[in-house]
């Protein structure tokens, strides 16, 4: 199959197109883009640049990617979008440039999902095999790590960072970081309810991690321990042979497994 652009598209010479690309009618591409082979863009799709985009990936009608940020101090600086291989952008979704904060970069992985309506602000960073469903808001620099998915209409604040296979429930508010393997759901009362006990089952993590991980949750959420006590209660029953799940949480809320010190955290009031 060859490259087939639309007589009824727009497509600026400037652009660079890849190999088995499809641009459907009314598709407008702007300078400064480049698409990726074998991406499929059906109908009514608008990619402003500069914007990289990467192999198979597919954008459906209406959506708009790579457009000037949201943001009050933009001036009009040369910031990026750069989209990674095999992802699905449906009906309506919009993803903006960085602003001239930061690298100035937003960036998406691979094997993306973002379902209709959803929006991904300025200098947000999102990882791989993630979704967000339909009417996921994301604010400016929020950061998405790897097999998280957001359910519809939740609204997550700029800054925030959810950790690697944590789940938020539908019309969720999320204020601040939500550590891996977290649940978290409540509506305006949203908050850390349990672990994602189903999408670490089927990452293949074994049943006795989700076990600690599962106790982990319990004695910060519902004991209100301190991160330091639930280190010296994995250093008495783990010593320093800690599942790679258990480190990952344990550096992201600020205090490295092994005796490793992690990245600072804000740890979410408890449930």
């Amino acid at each position: 199959m060859s490259t087939q652009i639309s007589a009824m598209a727009s497509v600026d010479p400037q652009a660079i197109i890849g190999a088995d690309v499809q641009i459907g009618p009314f598709c407008v591409i702007g300078p400064g883009v480049q698409i990726g082979d074998r991406t499929k863009l059906i109908s009514h799709v608008a990619i402003h640049g500069p914007t990289t985009i990467g192999t198979d990936n597919c954008f459906h009608p209406t959506a708009v990617i790579g457009g000037d940020p949201q943001d009050l101090s933009f001036s009009g600086a040369e910031t990026r979008l750069e989209i990674g291989n095999g992802n699905t952008f449906r009906e309506g979704v919009t993803v903006n440039r960085g602003a001239e904060k930061e690298e100035g970069v937003t960036r998406i992985g691979n094997n993306n999902m973002l379902m209709a309506n959803s929006h991904v602000a300025h200098n947000c960073q999102i990882a791989n095999n993630v979704i967000l469903v339909n009417g996921v808001l994301l604010g400016g620099h929020v950061q998405v790590q790897d097999n998280v998915i957001i359910s519809g209409n939740s609204v997550v604040h700029h800054f925030s960072t959810l950790g690697t296979l944590s789940f938020i429930g539908g019309l969720s508010r999320v204020p601040h970081d939500v550590p891996p393997y977290m649940m978290w759901v409540g509506g305006d009362d949203s908050r850390v309810r349990t672990i994602n006990i189903v999408g670490m089952q089927r990452r293949g993590i074994s049943n006795e991690t989700i076990r600690i991980i599962k106790k982990m949750q319990r004695l910060i959420y519902r004991d209100c321990k301190k991160i330091e006590f639930v280190a010296e209660t994995l250093h008495e029953q783990l010593g320093n042979d800690w599942p790679a799940e258990v480190t990952n949480l344990m550096d992201f809320l600020g205090h490295g497994g092994g005796g490793r010190q992690g990245r600072r955290r804000e740890v979410p009031k408890a449930a």
